[in-house]
């Protein structure tokens, strides 16, 4: 991970340590500002969601996921230091994990051999396994938390499994996507398209196969303006794909409309402004679009209107019936090898690219209104709007 500097402080950051069969996860977060309420039952659920999920696998039952915090936070609350997570493995084996030759298919196993110079894939999977993605999570859920603390509300679901797939309205709120997502198996908010996911999941299954899908996550309550076009660097929307696009097993990132704009002309792609002075104290400042075709980011920048970014999750590389590979110590054709894993993840996924989009947007959020305490967090964010609505009534 990159980090800024930005008037000598470290800008919000995150690194992870691990692996899949280790001794434990670690995540550690730089530049959280002190105040901040850490609400470890919230991490805690976030790591639950991210092992259930119809079509997981038997590691799922073997863990628990739960957050020990080591530092930074001190009476529940953070006081600007580093803070610390350690996830802990039950299934700690790494040393008797057996050496694994021929590489799957899909998987890191062959390019991590290769580029560590090796014919054990068992190095390169403990680390590219998706076990990696519960650190995340974590980070994620902190960074959710501070996002609350100025009304911004990060919600992520399921759209498509296989052929399944789902419409969901734009003009759900946060609580009710929420509401519906954990009425579902699948974390899919229309119970209808849940029921077919769950049938293509089974079949999957039967086959011996492994099935993917597409994941959404909207993000509510954020004002105009956060990111920048100043930089490449700075512009929310690449960031965002960069986040999502690392998640394990996944091959491609949309915003709002994304692909689609390619077969419209810009009279049906581009969202036209209406003013609406009600609003004019909500986070858009009374600045309303007749859709939300960019998905809320227009020139690398938030403009009032929710975030909507999707991604495609192939599916899981490791098979029950293996596919055809080669021994790297023999050279000889053979099946891949089978390390326990699920025949769909695609609802775990949409738990992962919540948060890794939550803590995009917060790290965007603390540039535009930086601070060392969460008080000057507020003031500068109190300021912003209102010299925004200063500015647009004239």
């Amino acid at each position: 991970m990159r980090t800024r500097i930005i008037e000598g402080m470290a800008n919000l950051d995150y690194r992870t340590a691990g692996e899949s069969h280790g001794q434990a996860l670690i995540v550690l977060i730089e530049g959280l500002p002190s105040g901040l309420a850490i609400d470890e039952a919230a991490i805690n659920d976030a790591l639950r969601r991210r092992q259930g999920g119809f079509g997981r696998g038997g590691r799922m039952k073997i863990e628990q996921d739960k957050v020990n915090i080591l530092s930074g936070v001190r009476a529940g609350v953070s006081i600007a230091s580093p803070v610390a997570l350690q996830i802990a493995n039950k299934d700690w084996r790494i040393n008797q994990a057996p050496p694994i030759h021929r590489p799957r298919p899909g998987h890191a196993d062959y390019a991590g051999s290769m580029k560590w110079l090796t014919t054990d894939c068992r190095a390169t999977l403990e680390r590219a396994s998706a076990r990696e993605t519960a650190s995340r999570v974590a980070a994620g859920a902190v960074a959710a938390l501070l996002l609350r603390e100025f009304g911004v509300e990060v919600v992520g679901f399921v759209i498509q499994i296989g052929a399944a797939k789902a419409a969901i309205g734009a003009d759900l709120s946060a609580d009710a996507l929420r509401t519906a997502r954990d009425a579902s198996e699948v974390y899919c908010p229309d119970p209808a398209t849940s029921v077919a996911m769950i049938e293509a999941i089974k079949k999957a299954k039967s086959d011996k196969d492994t099935i993917g899908g597409i994941v959404e996550v909207r993000a509510f309550g954020l004002p105009p303006g956060i990111g920048s076009c100043a930089r490449w660097q700075d512009k929310l929307d690449g960031r965002i794909m960069g986040a999502v696009g690392a998640i394990q097993a996944f091959k491609g990132v949309e915003i709002g409309l994304g692909f689609g704009c390619a077969g419209r002309p810009g009279s049906q792609v581009h969202d036209e402004l209406d003013s609406d002075p009600s609003q004019q104290g909500t986070a858009n400042l009374g600045f309303i679009r007749r859709s939300n075709n960019a998905g809320g980011l227009e020139g690398g920048m938030t403009n009032g209107m929710p975030l909507v970014v999707r991604g495609v999750m192939k599916p899981i590389s490791t098979l029950l019936k293996g596919l055809d590979s080669v021994n790297l110590k023999t050279r000889a054709a053979e099946r891949s090898d089978y390390e326990r894993s699920d025949i769909c993840a695609v609802p775990a996924a949409s738990v992962v690219a919540e948060h890794v989009v939550a803590f995009e947007i917060a790290r965007a959020f603390l540039e535009k209104f930086s601070g060392d305490t969460m008080e000057e967090m507020r003031a500068a964010h109190a300021y912003f709007l209102d010299s925004a609505r200063r500015l647009s009534s004239g």
